[in-house]
């Protein structure tokens, strides 16, 4: 059994906060010059680079894999949902694409009962509701415009529940480092071939920093958040995610002037407590799984 290391978990959370953080402001600096599928190009280039030069010591084998296919269907949903969440970067506030992309394990919880053949419980019926309600709260249909940025909002956390769930279904196959090489491989290759008509333009000095944030941040986010996990389980590492919304806010009024609207907040809490509702099933299950029911 692996020893639960809750300290050392919420250090490794604060690195994914901070990853995440970081990559949603270079994100940004980075579209005053750059479409998101060149953005996109040119951060699995720099991904692919790292990649490669851990395998070059760790030896290529490892990158062949059983299940090529689970590969392709992954990389073009967590493409989609990544060029969707760069788009809402610029579209709304911070702090209103973070509590969108926070239905992402609402949309788990809906899809895997399809695409793993898990059981749809009464309990997923609540947490969906929940998810909606929240997602109602912060878009404010009718008070306030829903515009593109939240259907992208949205449209990302559906594309990131489909790479979880796909994830998990590669992770019984292949390594880490050989998700990682066909991820970067291949979105570096769809990012290519949607910029090129434009032109994929070379970064220029002011902008090559935050290229190289995006770059690395990418990977270090994944990896910390990995890494919590390893020390801790779902239902302790995930509510210290939902921290980054008030960093992400905080971000967005001191550098951007955004305003800090109590219906963001208030959605975003219920859609933190359909996250939880939806946890505590998942932490029911395993329970009753071990005592052998």
């Amino acid at each position: 059994m692996t020893e639960h290391r809750p300290l050392l978990a919420a250090l490794w959370m604060c690195g994914a906060i901070a990853s995440f953080t970081l990559m949603a402001v270079a994100g940004r600096a980075v579209q005053v010059e750059m479409n998101t599928f060149e953005l996109m190009a040119w951060r699995s280039a720099i991904g692919f680079a790292i990649i490669s030069a851990i395998l070059w010591r760790r030896g290529f084998a490892q990158v062949r894999s059983a299940v090529p296919w689970l590969h392709v269907q992954r990389n073009l949903c967590h493409f989609a949902g990544q060029n969707l969440w760069f788009f809402g970067l610029t579209a709304i506030p911070l702090a209103q694409l973070v509590a969108l992309e926070f239905t992402n394990p609402i949309w788990v919880a809906l899809l895997a009962p399809l695409l793993l053949g898990e059981r749809f419980t009464l309990r997923r019926a609540l947490a969906a509701a929940l998810g909606f309600a929240g997602v109602l709260i912060v878009a404010q249909p009718g008070v306030a415009p829903v515009g593109v940025g939240h259907l992208a909002g949205l449209g990302a956390a559906l594309g990131f529940a489909l790479n979880t769930i796909y994830t998990r279904r590669l992770m019984a196959h292949d390594s880490v480092l050989c998700v990682l090489f066909w991820m970067t491989a291949s979105q570096g290759l769809m990012g290519a071939a949607l910029g090129a008509p434009g032109g994929i333009p070379l970064p220029s000095p002011a902008v090559l920093p935050w290229l190289l944030v995006v770059g690395l941040t990418g990977l270090t986010a994944h990896y910390s958040l990995t890494s919590a996990l390893a020390h801790a389980p779902a239902t302790v590492v995930a509510p210290m995610e939902f921290l980054r919304l008030p960093v992400i806010a905080a971000v967005g009024a001191l550098v951007y002037g955004e305003a800090l609207r109590f219906a963001v907040f208030l959605g975003a809490g219920v859609i933190i407590a359909a996250n939880l509702v939806n946890l505590a099933g998942g932490a029911a299950r395993r329970a009753d799984r071990d005592c052998g029911t």
